[in-house]
């Protein structure tokens, strides 16, 4: 069925401009997402703020379709001050939870669009020394929202021992207690290739990933890659870069858990938090509600079909009055009042013939009584 009816699958790309994001995302998939956009001069990208852009493409691959969303972050990083530049990321994560939550909680449930992000790919500068404080700093804020997965850039400006040294660099993201995705252990009963293949993906942390959209030839041979003076950097040779292990890990082996840990983990703790609040919110009114309200009970009082509103406020507030004054008044105040009225019922009924005289009897020896 799964199959049949194809996946959905969004991804976020996130990091400053210039880190090749664009290039990556059109060589994992493809596709020339970008072809109308409009690229910002400096002066222009001063008063530039943290925008969220959608992409949709379907996918076809063997049969299987795959409906692909890209969200992108452009602006993320550029400003002088980026106090905060995260914010606007955070909340569109949160946003996409609580329409999810909406649906889940609607009438309809059967068909839910579901646009939560299961894979947030954040690029870090080949340049400089390690992670930038910005880096870390965005990390922090959505780790507990979305699964994070760190992508070394354009790692064809790096030698090979610099990109060891810049991962092991990276490795400090775990210091500053950020929760990247963790990759699920293998089973035991799993073949040997694929346990290889599982250690080398996660000793690959963070992806050194290389981009392309031209195909250039090599050695005889047509391939996807960059040719520079000295030589040509192929995208697809896993000796060079570790596009191919990103591209399997996202398409192929990890979107299910991908997908999986962002509904167990990150979707429910967001639903615990709201039903909490809601939780809360209900039990505050409800003792405010006690506080002002005059009479004793506890639970909402239904409304009588039939009867407006205001009508059954007005009974209620007339049967809250007499109970109040039955409880308040001093027990001869009641005895008095009782007689006092006893004697204008038997005068009453003394002089009515439509009436039967119930309370003649009882009301008459009380009279004698006196």
């Amino acid at each position: 069925k799964s199959v049949k009816k194809g996946f959905d699958f969004t991804l976020m790309v996130a990091g400053e401009s210039g880190l090749g994001k664009s290039t990556l995302v059109n060589s994992l998939f493809l596709t020339d997402l970008y072809k109308d956009r409009k690229l910002l001069n400096a002066e222009e990208r001063i008063t530039q703020t943290v925008e969220i852009t959608k992409h949709t493409v379907d996918i076809e691959e063997k049969g299987v379709k795959l409906k692909l969303t890209i969200v992108d972050t452009p602006g993320f990083g550029d400003a002088v001050n980026n106090t905060e530049c995260w914010k606007s990321v955070a909340d569109y994560i949160d946003q996409q939870f609580e329409q999810y939550f909406r649906d889940e909680s609607g009438l309809n449930r059967k068909n839910i669009q579901d646009n939560r992000v299961h894979c947030c790919l954040y690029f870090i500068s080949p340049f400089g020394h390690g992670l930038r404080p910005l880096d870390v700093e965005f990390m922090k804020a959505l780790h507990e929202k979305v699964n994070i997965v760190p992508i070394l850039a354009k790692a064809d400006t790096l030698t090979p021992s610099e990109v060891k040294k810049k991962k092991i660099k990276a490795k400090e993201i775990e210091q500053y207690g950020i929760k990247i995705y963790q990759f699920p252990d293998c089973d035991s009963d799993e073949d040997e290739d694929f346990k290889q293949q599982d250690t080398e993906l996660k000793e690959s942390i963070p992806f050194a990933v290389i981009g392309s959209n031209t195909v250039v030839e090599a050695k005889g041979k047509r391939v996807r890659g960059r040719l520079y003076p000295w030589g040509i950097v192929e995208v697809e040779n896993s000796a060079h870069c570790d596009f191919v292990k990103l591209r399997n890990m996202l398409v192929r082996t990890h979107m299910q858990d991908l997908k999986d840990v962002t509904r167990e983990t990150h979707y429910e703790n967001y639903r615990a938090h709201c039903i909490q609040s809601m939780t809360r919110m209900v039990v505050k009114e409800r003792n405010r509600n006690k506080l002002t309200r005059e009479s004793g009970t506890d639970f909402p009082i239904p409304v009588v079909p039939g009867v407006a509103d205001s009508e059954t406020e007005k009974l209620i507030k007339e049967k809250d009055e007499e109970v109040r004054h039955a409880d308040h008044e001093p027990d001869s105040h009641q005895q008095h009042d009782h007689e006092h009225k006893s004697e204008h019922n038997f005068d009453h009924h003394e002089h009515s013939d439509t009436q039967p005289n119930l309370e003649t009897p009882f009301d008459y020896k009380g009279d004698e009584a006196l």
